[in-house]
């Protein structure tokens, strides 16, 4: 096991430094004992150590961030949440499979939403409705679907052609796109910081705290650079890095993506971003380019893949440059500002693994990428599962486990082949 299993992020994350210097919560330091340790302070970590105060507000709650809030995975992302998504086709399937996961999605965002005015919480979160743009004829076969899909269950939507999306977000890249009004746009990184600061009084937050060993010595005991943690129950809310602690290897897929914000743009600049003041747009392939306007006057644009490693930084800048100007080739002289990476965990089913991984040992791992709403109600249905007020019953029939992945030489050499079918298929949605 090596003395970092989390990733080492050689660069800061954009969303971050937009925000105002934090103060950091002090390092782990000396003996210390807890009835919870929670390992990560993403969504998933925030949201369950709140979820075991309050079932349990006797208890002493151990939180550990290897890095600092607002500069891991959690604000490493692109700020998209919604309480509900649209089924990718109008079968019986899949619209009662829409319907079991959208139950659990207005339950972690109703809670997210009385966590942020509980709390006074700025993290920008403006209903902008959601965009989903197709830039080929495969990728417009996707957005007619999930017309299809929003018309079958009654969501208010809007197609539009290649005019329309101009008009909206002042590009002519994209052939069509699907308007709908159930999407969020929010500042990542001011979420993440704000849950993290708003912990319960029973909750002790220690950053820059990475855990390099976990074993059970009766109790289990945790070993940070400074400190000897011992608890009762830990619950692992590290998504892919759980495998470096022997667990799951056989489930999790790392994988990178990238992302980068463009400098401030002057007022005739921006004026070729569009009419809409705020809005985001999402791919029609899930190997395809993100893109959402950022205040007035950026734009960010994420994409990119690689699998278990990053990719070297002037590859990097040179592909998401290549992004954005296909997409406002009139912005060509717009530098990028803040480039960075970040990772997620992928399984072969798209199933996450939630549970227990061993006695008084739980996990939440492999979210596949939508991880605010996602891992924000699952963190909150994992306590709920360890203090005994719920069964993983509805969580599993909802969304599935994660089921097993081939092992090294060959997951690989079927990630390279898969996903250079994908790239081929995402096309111009790249």
């Amino acid at each position: 096991m090596s003395s970092s299993p989390f990733p080492d992020y050689p660069d800061q994350c954009g969303w971050t430094a937009l925000l105002p210097p934090r103060t950091p919560k002090p390092p782990a330091t000396g003996e210390i004992t807890a009835k919870y340790a929670v390992v990560g302070a993403g969504y998933t970590g925030v949201a369950a150590a709140r979820r075991l105060a309050e079932l349990d507000p006797s208890a002493e709650i151990i939180v550990l961030e290897a890095t600092t809030a607002g500069e891991g995975s959690a604000a490493r992302n692109s700020g998209f949440v919604s309480p509900r998504d649209i089924p990718a086709s109008t079968s019986a399937a899949d619209l009662q499979h829409a319907a079991a996961l959208n139950r659990f999605g207005e339950e972690g965002f109703d809670w997210l939403l009385a966590l942020t005015a509980r709390h006074g919480i700025d993290c920008d979160l403006q209903r902008t409705g959601r965009i989903k743009g197709a830039a080929s004829e495969a990728g417009a076969a996707v957005v007619e679907g999930l017309r299809a899909g929003a018309a079958e269950l009654g969501v208010p939507h809007e197609f539009l052609d290649t005019a329309a999306m101009e008009q909206r977000m002042g590009s002519r890249y994209y052939r069509c796109g699907l308007y709908t009004e159930e999407g969020y746009l929010l500042q990542p990184a001011a979420l993440i910081q704000g849950l993290a600061d708003a912990l319960p009084s029973n909750v002790r937050l220690h950053e820059n705290s990475p855990v390099q060993s976990l074993r059970k010595e009766g109790k289990w005991c945790l070993r940070t650079p400074d400190a000897r943690i011992r608890a009762d129950c830990v619950v692992m809310a590290t998504n892919a890095a759980v495998k470096h602690f022997g667990y799951l290897r056989d489930r999790l897929v790392t994988i990178y993506t990238y992302a980068a914000i463009t400098e401030a743009m002057s007022p005739d600049d921006a004026a070729h971003l569009g009419a809409m003041p705020n809005w985001g747009l999402l791919p029609a392939h899930r190997l395809g380019t993100t893109v959402r306007r950022v205040g007035a006057d950026r734009l960010m644009v994420r994409s990119l893949y690689a699998y278990e490693k990053g990719i070297p930084p002037d590859q990097v800048r040179s592909a998401l440059l290549g992004c954005f100007r296909r997409r406002y080739p009139a912005l060509a002289h717009v530098g990028l500002e803040f480039i960075w990476g970040g990772t997620t965990a992928l399984t072969m089913n798209g199933a996450p693994f939630w549970g227990p991984i061993d006695d008084g040992l739980y996990t939440s791992a492999g979210c596949n990428g939508a991880g605010i709403v996602k891992g924000t109600v699952l963190g909150k249905r994992l306590a709920d599962l360890i203090a005994g007020q719920d069964s993983a019953d509805e969580v599993r029939a909802a969304y599935g486990s994660a089921n097993w992945v081939a092992p090294e030489p060959f997951r690989s050499i079927g990630f390279k082949v898969v996903s250079a079918v994908q790239r081929r298929k995402a096309g111009l949605e790249a």
